[in-house]
């Protein structure tokens, strides 16, 4: 059976999602979700996700919404992705909810207020604040990957897909590359990996089709 990822390409939680479908060899189809023009809100959405976001992701009549319920269900049923003892299973998880807290709940924030508001509704003074936020995560993020080839284990995990999720996209949002060598190693490295693709190719929607 095919599974089905609700999405849209400029989502990076919808990404990881997507990201773990295709790098654990799943069968599955994007479903493009309108969310600029308002898709999320409507009443047919809401009854799949009752909190209006993406991604959503059906696999029968299995029906799960949050990018990191989505990715550990995707990692349980392939058996990929996930760490290979309870003990790793816990460091994935560590990293997956340092993510949720420190990095993608500050990437997504600042993205979209420096990209998807109109100008005049852009706070600098929460554009800073969130910056530094983000800017101190990577740091931890750079130093612990300063000896090691990935976050959480010695390969791919999810926790990997999930701390990158945002930071292949190419809108500006105070993150360079060569600002951290080590994060930049590793990004080269997950998307050296077999079936990675960019978050624009691997899901419909991206700001050139709403230009």
């Amino acid at each position: 059976m095919t599974i089905k990822l609700h999405c849209f390409g400029e989502s990076g939680n919808a990404y990881k999602a997507a990201l773990t479908l295709a790098l654990s060899g799943q069968t599955w189809e994007p479903v493009f979700v309108d969310f600029f023009n308002g898709a999320g809100r409507t009443e047919e959405f809401r009854k799949l996700n009752v909190m209006g976001e993406v991604p959503v992701m059906e696999d029968g009549d299995i029906v799960l919404t949050q990018s990191g319920v989505i990715q550990d269900y995707i990692s349980s049923k392939s058996g990929k992705l996930g760490g290979k003892s309870a003990a790793e299973r816990r460091e994935v998880l560590r990293w997956m909810f340092f993510d949720n807290h420190k990095v993608s709940s500050q990437a997504g924030m600042l993205r979209f207020q420096m990209n998807f508001l109109p100008e005049d509704k852009r706070n600098p003074d929460v554009i800073a604040f969130i910056a530094g936020r983000l800017a101190a995560a990577f740091k931890v993020m750079d130093a612990h990957l300063a000896d090691r080839d990935w976050l959480a284990t010695d390969e791919l995990t999810i926790a990997d897909i999930a701390c990158a999720g945002y930071l292949y996209y190419p809108e500006p949002f105070t993150f360079d590359r060569a600002d951290y060598p080590n994060i930049d190693r590793w990004l080269d490295a997950i998307a050296a990996t077999p079936g990675w693709q960019h978050p624009y190719d691997l899901m419909p929607g991206s700001p050139a089709d709403r230009a």
